[in-house]
């Protein structure tokens, strides 16, 4: 299946550097601060990133980093106290409510842990439910080839209470391409999951960017799941503190394994 839009893929990462013509999502000099004065607290101190279209971001960090509210920055579900956030060239830091309520209906999808999808409606009606939320066609066709993408096209007339977690995580993705995004957010979407049921819904977003030119961007606190990713990119204390490329669990885990001793190697 071809996607509806096309995109040129990206050659392989091996250089930091992502030209923001080339960029799907990028970030300037954002800063989130909760509350004044001495109470503040400033969950992202000043975050400078591009990442490209058609790649596969994982983002990590030790309890407190930054890491939600870099998401929620970045897909225009907060905004920043400062600096700004584009999304395919535009600038989304300041739209009003309501069209920054539809540009995340059309070209934001999202997975979650906990799937977040409604009971009542069977399989196919969760797919096509973003369209649906953005005032498109119903395309049928289109969310029935994204079920079979996913290994559910037998599915479609179930509720999401006759399937199992990870068959549930899989309607999660279907629905998230559905649009067709210019980025594709997943918190934690292996949290809930078995290790060989979170390694099927990785290889899903994998071949998501691989074969349809998705651009994805995970947090993720798992190493074996950051794996599956082009790049990880680290925060702490609400900095961007380190990244790499073509990773592997191990090298992964160490960085983690670093990041955390800072503040106590600090602290002493």
């Amino acid at each position: 299946m071809s996607p509806r839009r096309s995109r040129p893929r990206p050659e392989p990462t091996g250089h930091p550097a992502t030209p923001a013509a080339h960029a799907a999502i990028e970030l300037r000099g954002v800063r989130r601060s909760y509350g004044r004065g001495a109470e503040a607290v400033h969950a992202l101190r000043g975050i400078d990133l591009a990442l490209g279209r058609g790649t596969f971001t994982a983002v990590m960090g030790p309890s407190g980093s930054g890491k939600s509210t870099f998401l929620q920055c970045a897909a225009g579900l907060d905004r920043p106290t400062a600096g700004e956030v584009h999304l395919g060239g535009e600038e989304i830091t300041r739209l009003s409510e309501d069209r920054l309520t539809k540009l995340r209906r059309g070209r934001i999808g999202f997975v979650f842990q906990s799937f977040n999808l409604l009971p009542s409606l069977t399989v196919l009606q969760n797919v096509l439910l973003p369209l649906r939320l953005a005032g498109e066609r119903q395309d049928r066709s289109r969310a029935r080839e994204l079920l079979a993408r996913v290994g559910l096209g037998e599915h479609a007339g179930r509720r999401p209470g006759q399937l199992s977690g990870g068959q549930q995580q899989r309607v999660a993705i279907a629905r998230a391409l559905i649009t067709d995004p210019d980025v594709l957010f997943a918190d934690e979407p292996t949290g809930a999951l078995d290790t060989r049921t979170a390694h099927e819904v990785l290889g899903l977003l994998r071949d998501a960017v691989d074969t349809m030119g998705a651009t994805v961007v995970m947090v993720t606190h798992d190493p074996v799941a950051a794996s599956f990713a082009d790049r990880v990119v680290f925060l702490a204390d609400g900095v961007l503190a380190d990244e790499l490329y073509r990773p592997d669990p191990k090298t992964v885990a160490d960085r983690m394994v670093s990041l955390t001793a800072r503040p106590l190697e600090a602290a002493a």
